[in-house]
């Protein structure tokens, strides 16, 4: 019974690990869709970001673009978060003041070139997709992660545990169909030896009554008596 009840919850355990990893690799695909599209943008921000910065410093100078770059009073500001996904945190990172108009840049509007705007907003562009890029890798590796745990619990249910629990009932229940079988037999010679003990009791109780009879019959029977007196024959 021990081994039952075993079986039985391993077999539910196996199966609600088998949905676990259905589930995940299911939503893991979703994530790497998303991050092979967030891959593509960050590689295209950064090559339009590093297009835009050249030609400012070609144009303008290593000094403009380094004193546009200093003037920046706020800089963007980056929150994590967590939420659940198949029993998986994984983070969600917020950012805010990452992408600022032209007064929000701190240089003057007039001391620079539309040049070094456009490298400005390509880089807050870039600082965007390296965020979005940071959460999906992340919640990729997590899932990942779990994923192979999973896969290997599931794994051991299966190959190791579920056969050996098998194997082990069916020995208790080859030991107890042998049990039963030499009960059975026990049982068998017990009453086979009942019935004759019954027989050879019953056989010697009409002999004995046989024998009383036979005696009772003796008894009444008269004596035998010689010949008639007066009888000259």
């Amino acid at each position: 019974m021990a081994i039952e009840d075993r079986i039985e919850l391993s077999e539910r355990g196996h199966g609600t690990l088998e949905k676990k990893r259905d589930g995940l690799i299911m939503e893991f695909m979703d994530i790497l869709d998303k991050a092979q599209d967030v891959r593509g943008d960050l590689a295209n921000d950064y090559e339009e970001a590093q297009r835009k910065i050249n030609m400012a410093r070609a144009m303008d100078g290593d000094v403009a673009v380094r004193g546009a770059a200093a003037a920046l009073q706020e800089h963007p500001e980056i929150t994590t978060e967590s939420k659940n996904i198949m029993g998986v945190v994984v983070p969600q990172i917020e950012s805010s003041r990452v992408s600022k108009d032209l007064g929000e840049r701190g240089y003057g509007i007039m001391g620079t070139s539309a040049r070094i705007d456009e490298a400005a907003e390509a880089y807050e562009d870039l600082l965007e997709s390296i965020i979005l890029a940071a959460e999906v890798e992340t919640a990729m590796k997590k899932m990942l992660r779990e994923i192979e745990t999973t896969k290997r619990r599931v794994n051991a249910l299966e190959f190791k545990l579920l056969p050996d629990l098998y194997e082990n009932q069916e020995y208790i229940e080859q030991k107890l169909e042998e049990q039963e079988r030499e009960e059975t037999f026990r049982l068998k010679k017990i009453k086979e030896k009942k019935e004759q003990e019954e027989k050879e009791a019953a056989a010697e109780e009409e002999s004995d009554d046989a024998e009383a009879e036979g005696v009772e019959k003796e008894d009444m029977e008269p004596p035998a008596t010689g010949g008639v007196p007066g009888n000259d024959d």
